[in-house]
């Protein structure tokens, strides 16, 4: 009988250096100085007074009747341009993706949407005053052709409906971007096997594709009501100070000469991160379910 040979250990293997992680440095610190760290300032901010001491004074003053107004209107022009946003972008996708149209229009809508979802700011609200001013191209084509007074109906760029509509700019593009991947995601099987199964287009759409779509389409209205409550560069640049939304009081209470309070500024901001965190956490729970129904 032989004995058993011994057994040997495999032999240990060297770890590798991880040179991979130094791709994501620039990233990582690009997050930290213009991201995480600032939301640690306003959130101690926050809780501090002039002097550096803590308090709950500014939390309290969110409580004030004008900053209540500031972030209820803020929540409506959001809500209304992430609905309108949604529907008319979600209307363009289906045009693009399964409307049978010549095939040189969906690359062009997608290139469209990339640049479009991204113009923002001075530039888009100067487009806006040019176009549908008081002397814009569109104002003065439809008084002088038509003999439509537009702001004698009591429309104003510079309103709610104004700012709500200029945000819908690059709320649609980018309600295209988002929906177009769900679109295409729907099998072409499942449309044959309602067919075989004496199915219409109703029942289809009914209980097969809006099933599928919902959480998606909702998903992306949540991200771009997130994306309308933080604009301030482009209601600032519209409006100036003519309308009471969060950004534009918050940059009156930082900036201002008139309400200079930077810890209520800081409070404000506090409330707009957790609203937009809200909607973002919201987007991505609908984006994971979508994509377990898929699976």
């Amino acid at each position: 009988m032989t004995a058993a040979s011994p057994s040997h250990a495999p032999p240990a293997v060297a770890a590798k250096p991880a040179y991979h992680l130094i791709g994501v440095l620039p990233f990582t610190a690009f997050a930290l100085m213009f991201l995480i760290l600032p939301t640690a300032y306003l959130m101690v901010g926050a809780f501090q007074d002039a002097q550096g001491h803590f308090t709950l004074n500014n939390i309290r003053d969110l409580m004030q009747a004008n900053v209540l107004d500031a972030y209820w209107i803020s929540i409506k022009i959001s809500a209304m341009s992430a609905i309108g946003g949604g529907v008319l972008g979600s209307v363009l996708a289906w045009a693009a993706v399964m409307g049978k149209l010549p095939a040189w229009i969906r690359p062009t809508l997608m290139t469209f949407s990339g640049v479009a979802s991204n113009f923002a700011g001075v530039p888009l609200a100067f487009a806006f005053l040019s176009t549908l001013g008081r002397m814009g191209l569109v104002t003065v084509l439809l008084r002088t052709y038509f003999d439509i007074n537009l702001y004698a109906t009591g429309f104003s760029i510079l309103s709610f409906v104004g700012l709500a509509l200029t945000y819908l700019y690059f709320q649609i593009p980018l309600m295209v971007l988002i929906v177009t991947p769900a679109l295409e995601g729907l099998k072409k099987e499942w449309r044959e096997a309602c067919d075989c199964l004496g199915g219409t287009a109703f029942h289809y759409w009914r209980y097969v594709a809006l099933p599928v779509l919902w959480p998606s389409m909702v998903g992306a209205m949540l991200l771009l009501f997130a994306n309308a409550f933080g604009a301030v560069a482009t209601a600032y640049a519209l409006t100036g100070s003519s309308l009471n939304i969060v950004p534009i009081l918050l940059y009156a209470q930082i900036r201002g000469d008139v309400l200079h309070n930077p810890n209520l500024g800081y409070a404000m901001a506090l409330g707009m991160i957790l609203i937009t965190g809200l909607a973002n956490a919201g987007y991505m729970v609908l984006r994971s379910k979508t994509e377990r129904s898929r699976a």
